[in-house]
Formats: C-alpha cells, structure tokens, sequence
C-alpha cells in the first residue's frame, strides 16, 4: 500500500477524534527557518475546521492491524522445537526476539488472518500470549502574555499549587510517548510517495527527494532538556516530530513558564524524553519503516523505564480486542518505579468504545486513565465513559466556549505542515522549523496535566507509582454523582489540594 502512484497512500480524517482550530495568535520563528516564507497569521483568518486524528491511509480506510506478523511471548523455559511447533501451526517461518521487549514479532502469511493466528496461538499451554499487531493512534479530537488564554491551569487552581512546588526539578524526567518532539534542529532527506486525501479522490503526486527543515519549539528549552531521544518508528536516536501531537503534548507538561513569554506548563523543571512510538502523516508519505502499533509502544515503555523516565505519559490508544504485550509492559513500567498517565479515549459519541490502553489501569496501581472537561468542569463531549476511567484533567470542548474552550499551547504553524489541504496543484513538501499556539482537545490534552502534576509529587517525595495515584484520587475534586462515577472516575485532578492534604505546603 506504500509503494507505487497507484495504490497511493490514504489520508482520510476522522472527525470524531480530533478537533484542532486555529488561531490568531502570534507565530515563533525558529533561527533555521529561512525568512522567504510568510508565516504571518492574520486577523482575518477564520477557525480552523474540527481535523481528524490523523487518521490516514492505515487508520480509516485499512485494517487496525498489520498482516503478515503476529506478537508471542512463550512462557519461560519452553524449549525451541516447541516453539518451532507452535509456531508450524499458524504457518510462521519464526522471528527473533526485539530489543526492549519480552516478547517476539514472528512471521507469518500475509494472507492470513493475523487475529485468528493470534487466537490459535494463544490457547497453547506454552504461549503467555499472543496477539495481532494492531495499530496505536494520538487520542486528541479534531508572566506569560498569553498565560490569561490557558484557562486549564487556574481550573487545576495552579497559581497557588506552584507557591506550594515551582515546577519540580530536572532530577525528574517525564517520557512522552507519543509522534515525537520539536527538540532539535535538523535538515533530513526523505522520499515523499503519492496518496490520495480520500477515496477515489486525485493522487496527490510523488515529490521525490526533499530536504525538511526541523527546528526546536522555543518555549520547550535547550538541548540539555531532553534526555535518551529514542525513535521506535524510524528506527532511529532522532525521534523528530513531523505531527504536531507529540509537541503539544510536551507543552502542557513542561513549557518554560514565568519567562515573560507564550504559555505556562505543569512541571516546568523536568527533564523530557522523547521517545516516539506512532507515525503522524508525514511519516507514512515519506515511508517509514513503522506505523506505530503495539509492540512498538511496548518497547517504548520499556526503554523509557530502563533509560531512567519517573513518569510517562501516553495521549496514545486504540480500540479493538485487549492487548496483553501492552498490560505487560505497563506492569513492567510501574514496577520498576515509574508512574503512567494513559489517555481515556475520545469515542464517546461514536460508541463510546473500550479504549485498550486505558483499560488497564483499574487492575495496575500506578497506571492512571484520564477524562477530560471543558472549561465548565462538565465532561467533554469525546471523552470517553467506564469503570476504567479514573480521574478527569482539562482536554478542552469547543462545544463550550468556542476555538478558546480547548486546549492552548505551542505546536507548529500547521499552515506550512498539512499543504496537501490546499489540493494536489498547491501541495508541497513541509517544514518542521516554525511555530504558533494552537488549541487542540482531546483526552491527549488532559493526560499531561496528570503526568506533570505526578512530577510535581515526586519532587515534594511521593514517589511510588500506587502512592502517586492514592493522592491523585484522594484529593481529587468530585465532580458529577457523588463519588466515583464512569464520567468522571474519583473526579477533577486538585494539585494544590493534594499537596496540602499531604503536609507538604511551605
């Protein structure tokens, strides 16, 4: 589906998942970006339409998994001839064990049916699991002067939390899993293939070679902030940023903040780990060896707990069957010490549908599901409802409050990004190097807010995942029926509340 004019690549948005609108803020240039283009934003434009999740070619229109490969994790001690066997009788030719996973991506025929080899495998005495590859997307929803336009952090009550703990400290490092981050400068080759935006739609042309210009986001810091970059989607110790997602994310956490400009973070002192795991748009049209599905974010977890992350945050998911290679590496994160905010899922209008990352975190002390609220402390429309839904952050809902009811922070001027919007005679190749402040929502955007408020606990010496979560849900502001409920879980996260329930205010 990657290769040739023909088959193209698809890129067809799904509303219900992703909202981002534009604004009229003001755009940050990065020193790389050569100032021939005009990356003025105007008054007169309008709000950017709800977008989709970056949906595309493998998300809408394709299967949820990958054929032609299957994830096993044999039991301890099973000798290879059984593992031989087991494997003869789905067909695989066999696989090899990968770095950062206990598990193994074997072989099979690319026309057959990678669940029902699953189901096969997985009964068999000797086989702890086995599953489909199934694909991983971004859960959001198509001083500082604009500190007054963050509505999320005064709902949080962050003003007099951060009188309480300033940001927390760079011994605590927090890994964003997710499309990557704008954390370096770079110019890279790629090979842009042709695609089409929706079916029967016209092929948007091969480009051939490029040189993409990336630039880091101003307001996330230098270089010495980021710690053990790691790119399980191009294989690479890069993992550039081509979404926007990854970003953004990295914004709520941990934008500089009281520096007299942009906008504010939760834990503005910690140190970030990029580690990405799920391919934006651009990664697919420039053929990257990875889509981003579950064993690719099992080996990101894993690598960030090994490589000294203290929280990671996941505004990832997907739906389908359960994946036990992610429940154990969620087990594996939260032994080793590392708490994991995980996003609840945004399909509550589309059937509200058991979101598979989040669905763990009930039976995993240490693993916390988010929901997410609109600036009126109601549930945001998306977000997803369950027993699996644990505490609620600000993700925003433009259903309340407009362009403004999301979810600010800076990401890049998607206007230089998503060109083939413009249609196959004006698409062009992207840049990666300029900057604005974008609203998005999504429980993508309320996740952060819980893995910097678990950096903020860190540092006052709360450190065990399952105590970090205790607090969470003890001091959490009840919203909704009283007590826990399946929209809002134990209620609105409460920083200031925690910190001081705790004995820790100065």
């Amino acid at each position: 589906m990657l290769a040739g004019a023909a088959a193209g690549i698809w890129l067809v948005w799904a509303a219900a998942d992703y909202a981002q609108v534009r604004t009229s803020l003001p755009v940050l240039l990065s020193e790389v970006a050569p100032p021939a283009i005009d990356r003025g934003l105007r008054d007169a434009d309008p709000p950017r339409a709800p977008r989709a999740d970056g949906s595309s070619p493998l998300r809408e229109l394709d299967e949820p998994f990958l054929r032609g490969s299957l994830i096993v994790k044999f039991r301890p001690g099973t000798q290879t001839d059984t593992r031989r066997a087991l494997l003869a009788q789905v067909d695989s030719t066999g696989g090899a064990p990968v770095s950062y996973a206990p598990f193994e991506v074997v072989a099979i025929d690319p026309a057959a049916d990678p669940e029902e080899a699953a189901r096969r495998l997985d009964v068999q005495p000797d086989v702890e699991y086995a599953q489909a590859r199934y694909r991983v997307y971004p859960r959001f929803v198509p001083n500082d002067p604009l500190y007054s336009r963050q509505w999320n952090y005064p709902a949080l009550d962050m003003e007099r939390a951060w009188d309480i703990n300033q940001g927390a400290t760079p011994a605590i490092t927090v890994a964003v899993l997710d499309s990557g981050v704008a954390y370096r400068a770079a110019f890279v080759r790629y090979t842009a293939q042709a695609f089409r935006l929706s079916p029967g739609g016209p092929i948007f042309r091969p480009l051939g070679p490029v040189d993409i210009p990336f630039a880091p986001a101003p307001e996330l810091g230098g270089p010495e902030r980021f710690v053990s970059p790691r790119d399980f989607i191009w294989g690479t110790a890069m993992p550039l940023d081509l979404d926007g997602h990854g970003t953004h994310v990295s914004g709520t956490i941990g934008q500089l903040t009281n520096n007299g400009i942009g906008v504010a973070g939760m834990a503005f002192n910690v140190r970030i780990m990029p580690v990405k795991v799920i391919a934006g748009d651009w990664d697919l049209i420039f053929g990257s060896p990875s889509v981003g599905t579950d064993d690719v974010v099992a080996r990101g977890i894993r690598y960030a707990v090994d490589n000294g992350a203290n929280v990671l945050n996941l505004s990832i998911g997907r739906l389908g069957p359960p994946a036990p290679a992610l429940r154990d590496a969620m087990t594996y994160a939260v032994s080793r010490g590392a708490f994991v905010a995980v996003a609840a899922g945004n399909d509550a209008e589309t059937g509200n549908r058991v979101e598979r990352l989040a669905e763990f975190a009930p039976e995993i002390e240490g693993v916390v599901a988010v929901g997410g609220i609109g600036r009126d402390r109601q549930r945001a429309f998306y977000s997803n409802t369950g027993s699996y839904v644990e505490v609620v952050a600000p993700g925003g809902d433009s259903r309340v409050g407009g362009t403004e009811g999301a979810i600010l922070q800076q990401t890049f001027d998607f206007d230089l990004v998503e060109t083939y919007f413009r249609g196959p005679a004006q698409y062009r190749a992207p840049r990666f190097d300029a900057f604005t402040f974008e609203f998005l929502q999504g429980t993508s955007m309320a996740t952060p807010h819980v893995a910097g408020f678990a950096a903020l606990l860190i540092q006052q010496g709360i450190t065990a995942p399952a105590a970090i979560e205790a607090a969470m849900k003890r001091y959490a502001t009840d919203l909704g029926r009283s007590g826990r409920d399946d929209e809002y879980g134990h209620g609105l996260i409460n920083p200031r509340a925690t910190l001081r329930g705790l004995g820790l205010a100065r």
